[in-house]
C-alpha cells in the first residue's frame, strides 16, 4: 500500500483521520488538533487517495446507511470501502471514505477492513442496537440522577439502584462511590453518611458505626442442649441478690452471704460470702457451635438500640439468675482473713434461690440484714485494694437507651449498692485467678502494669486517691489528666498483678453469658472440677488472640454508637445547655467533660480559664456523620481559679478526633 500513498492522501492514524502533508521515506502527516506527526508508510491505513486539502472539509454526512446495509446484508459478500461509501453516500470522496469507515468502525451495521467490508446479520444489529439503547437510557437515567442529587431531590424508590453503593460506602461494604466521585464529595464513610442524611434517604434513627466495623446485628443461631444432669450444690438456702439496673435484662451475678466476723468493738475479722455466676460453660463447652459462634463475637455488643448478644438467647433463659425459681450456677463461696485477704476458695456446680433487685431498692437494704453484712465485708476488701495501690478514676457514667427513635439518658449514680456488687465482683475475679494458679489451671489472667505517676499527681502514701464520685471540676481535671498516664491492660496465659485492680492475680470471670475470656475462664474451671482434662496453655492463648481481636471492635462499635446516640439526643434537644468541666486545655482551645451526658468535647475558650473550672455551655453545633460537637462555654458556671490539674497544656492534644476516644464514663479501671 505504500507506493499508492500520494500527497493529500486521507488516511488512518491511530484511529483517527490525518492528511499526508509530504511522502518521502516518512510521511508526514497533519493530525487532527493541529497538531504533525512524521510516521512509516507500515502506520497507516489508505482511506482515499485524496486530494484532500483540509481535515476540515470530513464534515458528517447523511445518506442511505440502512439501505446500503441491506443490500450487502442480502448478497452476503464483502465490499471495500469505497463501494460502501458509494451505496451509502453516492459518491466516493474524502468526506465519503470517512463517513465510510466510521460505519465500519462503529460496529453497528458493518465490520472489516477497507479492502474487505461486511454486513453484520440482522438479529446480530437488532441485538446490538436493543443493547445501546438500554445503555443510553442508563446512561440518561444517570445523568437525571446526578442533576437531582445536586438538587437534594433523590428518592429511594425511583433512585435505589443508585443509592445502594452510597450506602453500602456508608456501612463500609465498599470503598469507593461512582455517586460521590460524580459529585464531587470525597469517598469516605462519612461522606457517604453525610449525603444519605441530607438527601433524606437516612434518618438519625440509622446508627452505622456496628455494621461499619463489620460486628453481627443479628442474634447467635447456635442450637443449645439441656443442662446436663450432674451433682450440684445445694445453696438455694442462702439469700441470694443479683443486683442490676432497672433495665438489665440478662443477670449473671448474684452475692450470698456466709458469714461476718466482728470484734467486740465492730472491726473487721474476716468473713465469707458466696459469689454465684451464670453457668453459661454448662451450655456451651469448648468446641460447641455456641462455643465457636461466641468466639467469633468475643462479646455481647451493648447499643442503646438494644443488646446483640452474644451467646443464644435460650441461654439467658436457662441461666439467668433469678429468671426462674431455682437457677443453677457456678458459685465461689470466698474466705477472707481479718486483713481481708482471701484464705480459701471454693468453686462448685450449684442451685441457688435468688432475689433480682435494681440498685435503688438494694441502697434500701443495706442498712440491716445480709445485704448490710455483705457490704461490711466488701468495704474491707475496697481497703485492702486500696491500701495495694488501686486506682479508681471515678468519672461520670450515663445510661444511654432508645425507644422508638427517641434518647433517653440517665445518670449512674454512684450508689452504696454499685459499690458492693463492683467489689464482689473484683473479689470473685481475684478468687479464680488465684484458684487457677493454686491448681496449675492454664487461665486468661487480666494484668496492668503499675502507671509512672507525677508527684504532683501522689497523695500521701504514695498513692492517687481517686476513688468515689465526685461532681468537682477540680477533681474531675485531675482524674481526666491522671488517666493519660495509666497502661493498657492485657490478657495473658501467665499470672501478673494488675496495677489498677490493685491485687496480684486477676481474671475477669464474672460474666460469661457476655463476654467470651469470661466464658473461657469458666470452660477451664468447669473442665477441672468435672476431671477431665483442662484447655492446655496454647488453646487458652489461641482463644485469647481470638477474643481480643474482636473485643476491640465491639468497644469502638459501642462507644461510636453511644456517641452517635448522644448527638441525636442534642438533635432533640434545641437550645440544650448544661455545666460542664473544663478538664484541659491549650492555648484557647479548651476540653470539656459534661457529666450530664458523661461527653467528652473541645470548646473555644475565650477567657482565660484554669483547667478545673466549671462552665456553662450550650450546644453550638454538631455533624452527626462526623460525630462532631462543638459547644459554646457561655460563662463561668462556679468556682474561681481552682488549683490546674497535674498534665494540663500537654501538647497532645486530646480531642483530634472525636470518634477515637473513649467516654468519660469508661474510664472505671474495675467494673462489671
Amino acid at each position: 500500500m505504500a507506493d499508492t500513498i500520494r500527497k493529500d492522501s486521507l488516511v488512518l492514524y491511530k484511529k483517527h483521520p490525518a492528511r499526508v502533508a509530504a511522502t518521502g521515506e516518512k510521511l508526514e502527516l497533519e493530525i487532527q488538533g493541529g497538531g504533525s506527526a512524521r510516521v512509516r508508510h507500515q502506520d497507516v491505513t489508505l482511506l482515499h487517495p485524496g486530494p484532500l486539502l483540509s481535515l476540515g472539509g470530513l464534515r458528517p454526512l447523511s445518506g442511505e446507511v440502512e439501505a446500503a446495509w441491506g443490500m450487502l446484508a442480502e448478497a452476503g459478500e464483502p465490499v471495500s470501502l469505497k463501494e460502501l461509501a458509494e451505496l451509502a453516500f453516492d459518491s466516493f470522496t474524502p468526506a465519503a471514505a470517512w463517513a465510510a469507515w466510521q460505519l465500519v468502525e462503529d460496529g453497528l451495521y458493518f465490520h472489516g477492513t477497507p479492502q474487505a467490508i461486511l454486513a453484520r446479520p440482522a438479529e446480530e444489529v437488532e441485538r446490538t442496537r436493543s443493547i445501546r439503547q438500554a445503555k443510553a437510557a442508563e446512561a440518561q437515567a444517570w445523568e437525571d440522577f446526578i442533576e437531582r442529587a445536586r438538587s437534594g431531590q433523590v428518592e429511594r424508590s425511583r433512585d435505589g439502584r443508585f443509592l445502594r453503593e452510597v450506602e453500602d460506602l456508608a456501612n463500609g461494604r465498599r470503598k469507593d462511590s461512582r455517586v460521590l466521585q460524580t459529585l464531587g464529595r470525597s469517598e469516605r464513610p462519612e461522606s457517604a453518611h453525610a449525603a444519605l442524611l441530607e438527601w433524606s434517604i437516612w434518618d438519625t434513627a440509622v446508627n452505622p458505626h456496628p455494621v461499619r466495623l463489620g460486628l453481627p446485628l443479628h442474634p447467635p443461631q447456635a442450637e443449645l442442649p439441656e443442662l446436663p444432669d450432674e451433682e450440684r450444690l445445694d445453696l438455694t438456702g442462702l439469700p441470694a441478690f443479683a443486683i442490676d439496673d432497672r433495665h438489665n435484662q440478662d443477670p449473671d451475678d448474684a452475692i450470698s452471704l456466709g458469714e461476718l466476723r466482728l470484734d467486740a468493738q465492730g472491726n473487721f475479722l474476716g468473713g465469707r460470702l458466696w459469689i454465684h455466676i451464670a453457668d453459661a460453660a454448662a451450655l456451651v463447652p469448648p468446641g460447641s457451635p455456641a462455643d465457636l459462634e461466641a468466639r467469633a463475637r468475643g462479646a455481647t455488643l451493648y447499643l442503646p438500640e438494644g443488646p446483640v448478644t452474644m451467646l443464644p438467647g435460650r441461654a439467658v433463659e436457662l441461666l439467668g439468675l433469678g429468671l426462674q425459681e431455682i437457677s443453677p450456677a457456678l458459685s465461689f463461696g470466698i474466705e477472707l482473713n481479718a486483713a481481708a485477704e482471701i484464705s480459701a476458695v471454693q468453686i462448685a456446680p450449684s442451685w441457688v434461690k435468688v432475689q433480682r433487685l435494681n440498685y435503688e431498692d438494694a441502697d434500701g437494704l443495706l442498712n440491716a440484714g445480709p445485704l448490710h453484712d455483705l457490704y461490711r465485708i466488701t468495704q474491707a476488701y475496697q481497703k485492702r485494694r486500696m491500701d495495694n495501690g488501686a486506682l479508681m478514676i471515678d468519672l461520670p457514667e450515663v445510661m444511654l437507651r432508645v425507644t422508638g427513635g427517641q434518647v433517653a439518658i440517665e445518670p449512674v449514680l454512684r450508689t452504696r449498692s454499685r459499690s458492693l456488687v463492683r467489689e464482689a465482683m473484683i473479689l470473685a475475679g481475684e478468687a479464680a485467678a488465684r484458684f487457677a494458679i493454686e491448681q496449675g489451671l492454664p487461665f486468661p489472667y487480666a494484668t496492668q502494669p503499675a502507671p509512672e505517676l507525677p508527684k504532683d499527681m501522689l497523695s500521701e502514701g504514695g498513692f492517687w486517691r481517686g476513688a468515689g464520685p465526685s461532681n468537682d471540676p477540680a477533681e474531675m481535671a485531675r482524674r481526666f489528666g491522671m488517666r493519660r498516664f495509666l497502661k493498657r491492660s492485657q490478657v495473658s496465659s501467665l499470672p501478673a498483678p494488675h496495677a489498677g485492680v490493685g491485687v496480684a492475680a486477676y481474671s475477669r470471670a464474672t460474666s460469661p453469658l457476655r463476654r467470651c475470656l469470661d466464658l473461657v475462664a469458666h470452660q477451664q474451671l468447669r473442665r477441672f472440677l468435672a476431671g477431665q482434662p483442662p484447655l492446655g496453655e496454647q488453646e487458652i492463648i489461641e482463644r485469647i488472640g481470638a477474643a481480643e481481636a474482636v473485643t476491640g471492635l465491639v468497644g469502638q462499635g459501642e462507644y461510636l454508637s453511644r456517641r452517635h446516640w448522644t448527638l441525636v439526643y442534642l438533635q432533640q434537644h434545641p437550645g440544650w445547655q448544661a455545666e460542664a468541666a473544663l478538664v484541659d486545655r491549650n492555648g484557647g482551645r479548651g476540653f470539656l467533660i459534661i457529666p450530664e451526658l458523661a461527653l467528652e468535647a473541645p470548646v473555644h475558650l475565650r477567657e482565660n480559664l484554669p483547667v478545673g473550672s466549671a462552665l456553662l455551655v450550650t450546644l453550638q453545633g454538631l455533624n452527626l456523620a462526623e460525630l462532631d460537637v462543638h459547644f459554646q462555654a457561655l460563662e463561668t458556671a462556679r468556682g474561681a481559679d481552682p488549683p490546674a490539674a497535674p498534665g494540663a497544656g500537654r501538647a497532645d492534644w486530646p480531642g483530634q478526633r472525636s470518634g477515637q476516644r473513649r467516654p468519660a464514663g469508661a474510664a472505671r479501671l474495675a467494673g462489671r
